[in-house]
């Protein structure tokens, strides 16, 4: 979505300046979507939320990002990419500042949208800057760079966010934002160029218009369904079939209309379609298992908020290093055996993850998390290889939106399945264990002198603690079964994939927007 138009040529002597202002404002962006994790259960505390209301300050966010990402060029080319870009900096430090004053769930929730609305724009903005101030043989160091940058958040966010908690107050998570917007906003007025402004630059507002509504009831749909019991309840309904019809009319205008928001015509090249689906499971892999592990480490295992950031650093840095791993393989080796391999790895850090209790060591966690991570690394880039390899040059622009809009999607859809999940096969799993708490267990003769007498009030509190936790350890073992399932699951889908006769001209990082 860097399609914007070329800027004037930019003396060299600034591009040093341009550049850290540029990565400023990704590594800004790229912080939001981890530091807040680690906070969560400060900001639950904080906003009086349930443990599945509390996410929606995670997929509040994605989904707004979402919605914006694939507009982007069309704002750049209408209104110029500079000043698309200032707006969105300050857009962005304004929507954090509000998150930090935040006083209610409804409020931070809100501010939350108003962050992925403005910071939608700011990565294939810098994208598009990069690509402009650097010549051809200088791009790949340059989106390398841009690279790193982006994978900063997942490395630092949680550190950096569970310090700030832990010695500040979780509000700084967001109130860091307005030092490095500051700089990046500064730097751009001084040393960024404006572009050449297209006035009859146009976009399918009814596609758009469409395609936000479906994703927005979708999203509604699965964050309160649980809380309002599905389809017992009228706005459930009613968001259901607002989200049908929406994608319905979406799909129809799609096809038959003549300049549509959506290209029909991406989804006849196989590659595409099928990178797709991958980017999507994806997304619900990574995010969803980050969701579950911050209240898994600081609730059920008790870790202090700085401690948690710290053992779930290591999985970003797995996602780096592989990633300059494959950097070097891709041309080498076939890209769907990566693609093999990296699922391999996100389906095993899962596997493993499926029989932990709060009693797995930090070690564990540790190095799990790095496997996952390099799994991650191992999918990131080939996928983009391939996604765009067979696909015509004039349609990647539209195929880099639609692309990242799937892994968002699936990142918040992921996201709200697991937390309403762990909600319900709780509840379950409590019932059908207290059916065992009964006066006539004689399990609990010798149990009885240990204060778990099921005849006493006190006994029964006690009892009454101790399965809530199991039925939760067993609910978080079922759902990382669950995205272990989905990671095995889209493997056979690498044997559709056509193997590329050469590189494509594609920038590799589009995967990150």
């Amino acid at each position: 979505m860097s399609n914007a138009s070329a800027s004037p040529a930019t003396p060299v002597a600034n591009r040093g300046a341009i550049t850290a202002c540029v990565i400023l404002a990704v590594i800004m962006q790229a912080l939001d979507t981890t530091i807040a994790n680690v906070a969560l259960p400060y900001i639950q505390g904080s906003v009086s939320a349930s443990a599945d209301q509390i996410n929606w300050v995670l997929t509040s966010y994605i989904v707004a990002a979402a919605i914006m990402t694939p507009p982007s060029g069309f704002l750049a080319a209408k209104f110029g990419r500079k000043r698309v870009l200032l707006v969105a900096i300050a857009g962005f430090v304004a929507a954090s500042v509000l998150c930090g004053l935040a006083q209610s769930l409804n409020q931070i929730v809100a501010f939350r949208l108003l962050q992925g609305l403005f910071g939608a724009s700011l990565v294939p903005l810098s994208q598009g800057i990069l690509l402009d101030i650097y010549t051809v043989e200088e791009r790949g160091s340059a989106m390398a760079l841009f690279g790193v940058s982006v994978m900063v958040g997942p490395v630092l966010g949680p550190v950096i966010g569970g310090w700030l908690t832990d010695h500040i107050s979780w509000r700084w998570v967001f109130y860091i934002n307005v030092p490095i917007g500051a700089l990046a906003f500064m730097g751009i007025v001084v040393f960024v160029t404006e572009t050449k402004r297209d006035l009859l630059a146009k976009l399918d507002w009814f596609g758009f218009g469409m395609m936000s509504l479906g994703i927005g009831a979708l999203q509604l749909f699965l964050d309160r369904g649980e809380q309002l019991d599905w389809f017992s309840s009228a706005e459930i309904m009613l968001e259901a079939l607002i989200c049908a019809s929406a994608f319905y009319l979406l799909i129809v205008h799609t096809l038959t209309a003549e300049k549509s928001f959506v290209n029909p015509k991406l989804f006849l090249d196989q590659n595409f379609t099928i990178s797709m689906i991958f980017i999507f499971v994806i997304g619900i892999t990574y995010l969803a298992s980050l969701a579950l592990m911050t209240p898994y480490l600081q609730t059920l295992m008790g870790y202090p908020v700085i401690t948690a950031g710290i053992v779930m650093g290591p999985r970003g840095l797995g996602t780096m290093l592989c990633m300059f791993i494959v950097g070097r393989l891709i041309g080498k080796v076939d890209t769907r055996w990566l693609l093999v391999l990296g699922l391999g790895l996100t389906a095993w850090a899962m596997y493993d993850m499926t029989s932990w209790t709060p009693d797995v060591s930090q070690w564990t966690i540790v190095s799990v998390g790095f496997v996952q991570g390099a799994g991650l690394g191992f999918l990131f880039v080939p996928l983009t290889t391939i996604a765009f390899a067979t696909l015509p040059a004039h349609m990647r622009g539209d195929g880099t939106g639609l692309y990242n809009l799937s892994r968002n999607i699936g990142s918040s859809v992921g996201i709200s399945i697991v937390s309403a999940l762990i909600v319900e096969n709780t509840q379950s799993n409590h019932e059908s264990i207290a059916a065992y708490v009964t006066p006539f267990n004689h399990a609990f003769n010798a149990a009885a002198a240990q204060g778990l007498s099921p005849l006493t009030a006190a006994g029964r509190a006690s009892l009454n603690e101790i399965i809530t936790l199991q039925s939760t350890i067993i609910a978080y073992m079922d759902d990382f079964k669950l995205l272990m399932l989905m990671s095995l699951a889209v493997i056979p889908l690498v044997l559709l994939l056509r193997k590329p006769k050469a590189a494509p001209a594609v920038d590799h990082s589009a995967v990150m927007e």
